[in-house]
């Protein structure tokens, strides 16, 4: 059913040393599943690493690439306390979608974990940017782990 969905799972905080090669293996991988037939990209809008793959998605869709940008965003005011900046690149970035889908109208304590969830629950590929897979107690080991016990082939691009 979900077979043409990737989701992405990564920091919000990526090492300046580590960007340029997490972009790289990005592109490729991304590549590598619209020629697996993935039609679908689904993002979470975060600051980091959602934000350059939604970005990427973005650049192939204007080459010409036929796929769609989902977000599916934990709240409606996730952007509430980021800068000015952030917010204008977060809002050039939703107007690009093909569709967005909002898990609660107002961020709580369990809006972000429902969003993985979701993404993880309608997916069959998870390109990820996981920088300590030996973390159990980050965020994103925690649904990259969830990912993998649900069948999602992982693809890490951090390492």
């Amino acid at each position: 059913m979900y077979d043409n969905v990737c989701c992405f799972i990564g920091n919000r905080s990526l090492p300046i040393n580590k960007i340029q090669n997490i972009i790289i293996n990005l592109d490729q991988e991304v590549e590598n599943c619209i020629a697996a037939g993935v039609t679908d990209f689904i993002c979470g809008g975060a600051l980091g690493f959602d934000q350059i793959a939604a970005s990427m998605i973005v650049a192939k869709k204007e080459m010409g690439k036929d796929i769609r940008l989902v977000f599916v965003l934990p709240c409606k005011n996730q952007d509430r306390l980021w800068s000015k900046q952030q917010k204008i690149l977060y809002r050039n970035l939703l107007s690009e979608a093909d569709e967005v889908i909002y898990i609660t109208e107002k961020y709580n304590m369990l809006c972000i974990k429902r969003r993985n969830i979701y993404m993880v629950n309608h997916s069959a590929y998870c390109i990820c940017a996981l920088l300590k897979e030996e973390s159990r107690t980050s965020r994103t080991s925690k649904i990259v782990c969830y990912a993998r016990k649900n069948g999602l082939k992982i693809i890490n691009i951090a390492k």
